[in-house]
């Protein structure tokens, strides 16, 4: 009996250690392509609807909040081309003077106009020039420009999505187009280091500005369609 007991136990423990091979032979299932978001607005040039728009910057504070800022004055042209629109073109005017805040205190928005960051008295403008379009998606591309901060030229890349368009109608009567974008810069690489904290710390205002921005643009004029006698 014992003779044939020990060759059980060792073909028992033998299977035991064995690695498990499963039977799954199911492979996962690829991720769904985006559809091309609906448009019929035409190619040709468009100004930014500014009731519709914002303009948004976020710095980090102490690492314990995002503090946000938006410009209330600022103006875009947009060169479409729905067909190829890596073809297209945007350039962005910003009046730095316009920045504003919630619940600022006295003196603070002198502050973020004044020589320790904007210097709107000096540099009246803020622009964006785009220099290429790298569309990365149906609905998606960055678009890469000149960012002209302070008297400075850097290259930023936005990456911007683009939410639809139509070509005009009754009530509407001109083409209309909306995008979203975001893209992240250094203040520091535009002479804007006041503030930032000192390596191994958080107590300050961060270099790195994140823009978000909303637009809609309204394009050439509706074609009605012709009517039959």
């Amino acid at each position: 009996m014992k003779s044939q007991l020990l060759p059980t136990i060792a073909l028992a423990l033998a299977a035991c250690g064995q690695p498990q091979q499963t039977t799954d032979h199911a492979t996962a299932s690829p991720a769904p392509v985006e559809a091309q978001v609906a448009s019929t607005a035409p190619a040709g040039a468009y100004t930014i609807d500014k009731v519709h728009s914002s303009l948004i910057v976020r710095l980090d504070h102490l690492s314990y909040s995002q503090f946000t800022a938006r410009f209330v004055r600022w103006d875009a042209q947009l060169q479409f081309d729905p067909n190829a629109p890596e073809h297209s073109q945007i350039n962005v005017t910003i009046d730095p003077r316009s920045i504003a805040s919630d619940n600022p205190p006295d003196g603070f928005i002198d502050i973020m106009r004044g020589t320790e960051f904007l210097s709107a008295a000096q540099f009246p403008n803020i622009t964006f020039r785009s220099t290429r379009v790298e569309r990365t998606g149906p609905n998606t591309a960055n678009i890469v420009g000149d960012l002209t901060l302070r008297g400075v030229t850097k290259p930023v890349t936005l990456q911007a999505r683009f939410n639809g368009g139509y070509g005009g109608m009754q009530l509407d009567p001109h083409a209309r187009v909306g995008f979203s974008a975001h893209g992240t810069f250094k203040r520091s690489d535009f002479g804007m280091s006041y503030g930032i904290p000192a390596p191994g710390t958080t107590m300050g205002v961060g270099d790195d500005v994140s823009v978000t921005i909303e637009a809609e643009l309204t394009g050439p004029a509706w074609v009605a369609p012709a009517t039959t006698p």
